[in-house]
């Protein structure tokens, strides 16, 4: 599993961001996916998770109602569609694979996480 994020940028605050992650080595069949962020001087968080096949998701409370997570396995790739951007939502994006047994609600656990995607920045402007 070799996971590359991108779509990160700058907007103002209103705006939205669709965040892509491809795996470019095996494909993402199988393992749940999901996104994390990193604002300055914070600690790593959990925003979204998604199941394998895309039948369930889950969201941080933070921004349920503002992002969407999506998959499209025969393209090996997971978005994560961002509306509403608030300026709290500056941070630097990680997606995640998760192989493990269990709800994708254990993906809020980042210990539990088994491979990490780069980052990609998103800054939100007033």
């Amino acid at each position: 599993v070799q996971l590359q994020a991108s779509g990160g940028g700058s907007v103002q605050a209103g705006g939205s961001l669709r965040l892509s992650c491809a795996d470019s080595g095996r494909p993402l069949r199988g393992p749940a996916m999901g996104w994390f962020r990193q604002a300055p001087g914070k600690e790593r968080e959990f925003v979204a998770a998604i199941d394998w096949n895309g039948g369930e998701s889950h969201y941080a409370a933070s921004v349920t109602g503002r992002f969407t997570i999506s998959r499209d396995n025969a393209n090996n790739t997971v978005y994560l569609q961002m509306n509403t951007l608030k300026l709290e939502d500056t941070a630097v994006y990680y997606c995640a694979a998760y192989l493990g047994p269990g709800n994708i609600r254990i993906m809020e656990d980042e210990w539990r996480i088994n491979y990490w995607g780069k980052g990609t920045q998103v800054t939100v402007s007033s």
